[in-house]
């Protein structure tokens, strides 16, 4: 396990490895040549990804898993050398095959791949994602032990420089991103949504896939749709994945803003499902903001009591920097040093995205909306 991944704690309904029949018939121990593994395939959506690519899939295809295995790559737009790394690897191995995603957007590419794959477990990996070893093996079992219809884990960000492992630590905090157990760890059980996820074919097909509306948060639009339907996504720290945080302040800033503003989307599709958790972040936004501009009026000729408009901003930069400081007390200066910045700009930009929502909301995919045309049937 990973430094800082808490010790799993779920028990098997078949402790002790005993075998099992049926279609995700597997052993909890190590996997032989005997062992009854259903065919995997793993689906890869990747936009400009030549700097991690070759590692993902290697990590994918090194997996102790005793069952068949392809990897299918859905190539968006790439404008660096993502295309022809897939090519070389493509070559080198006959299970890796590629699709193309002309659109560039993640659950199109989801989708492409999903009807170009075979097999009966589908299994999700981005293009800046490394699976642990037993990543697959581990998801099979639990698919056939929870009777769940999408598996995953914990989110392992680790970054490469200082600025890559403050973010890392920033999005395995409580103060980073909430409480989410995929982000932070926690025990094995239901859970509204996971990273990734390894799902039983029969589920996206019953479901119709994934929405292409949703260019951002498609997964947990996904997951929530799964368990509108009856089924259990489950959470289990037994997974996890490392995962290669975004290289610089633009590129996290606009992961989150995106994130924030396709987030607001899901809740416009479905009220239900708003929350304290993700509406503090535009709650701090528009706090900031009004208090600073109260304090700049007062301060310009304005009532002198609106000057009490920047304890907002204040408070809040105080909280961030005490906050911060306490995620990663083993961290070098360096590190230290960018977790403010790191923490301030996943709030603000995330609720900034929030506040900013598209002016209409779009259709359900064709497959999505005779989905939902049978749930209401």
């Amino acid at each position: 396990m990973p430094p800082g991944v808490p010790t799993p704690s779920y028990v098997p309904r078949h402790p002790g490895g005993t075998p099992r029949t049926g279609p995700f018939a597997v052993t909890c121990g190590p996997m032989n040549a005997t062992t009854h593994a259903p065919a995997v395939s793993v689906i890869l959506p990747v936009l400009n990804e030549e700097r991690h690519l070759r590692a993902c899939v290697r990590h994918i295809l090194e997996q102790k898993y005793a069952g068949e295995l392809e990897v299918v790559i859905a190539l968006g737009p790439s404008t660096d050398r993502t295309d022809e790394i897939a090519a070389e690897l493509v070559r080198e191995d006959p299970r890796v095959h590629t699709v193309p995603n002309p659109t560039g957007r993640t659950p199109a590419a989801l989708n492409a791949a999903i009807k170009a794959s075979r097999h009966p477990v589908v299994v999700r990996v981005d293009g800046h994602g490394m699976l642990s070893p037993d990543y697959i093996a581990t998801a099979v079992r639990l698919l056939e032990e929870t009777d769940a219809a999408n598996v995953g884990g914990v989110m392992h960000a680790e970054g490469e420089n200082a600025w890559e492992r403050a973010v890392a630590a920033a999005m395995t905090s409580k103060i980073g991103v909430g409480n989410a157990a995929f982000h932070t760890g926690g025990e094995a059980g239901p859970a509204e949504t996971v990273y990734l996820g390894v799902f039983r074919r029969t589920t996206l097909d019953r479901l119709g896939g994934f929405d292409e509306h949703f260019h951002r948060a498609q997964d947990w639009e996904l997951n929530h749709r799964i368990r509108l339907a009856g089924g259990t996504i489950w959470f289990s720290p037994d997974l996890w994945v490392t995962y290669r945080p975004r290289s610089s302040w633009k590129a996290l800033a606009l992961q989150f803003f995106r994130t924030g503003r396709w987030r607001r989307q899901v809740i416009r599709r479905y009220p239900e499902t708003a929350s304290v958790r993700y509406l503090a972040p535009p709650v701090a936004v528009i706090g900031i903001t009004v208090g600073t501009v109260a304090g700049v009026v007062g301060t310009v000729g304005g009532p002198s009591w609106l000057r009490l408009g920047f304890a907002a901003p204040g408070a809040y930069v105080v909280g961030v920097a005490a906050g911060s400081q306490l995620i990663a007390p083993d961290a070098d200066r360096r590190e230290r040093a960018w977790l403010p910045l790191v923490v301030a700009t996943m709030h603000l930009t995330w609720g900034a995205g929030f506040l900013t929502p598209l002016r209409r909301l779009g259709r359900h995919s064709p497959a999505v909306r005779r989905f939902k045309a049978r749930v209401r049937a």
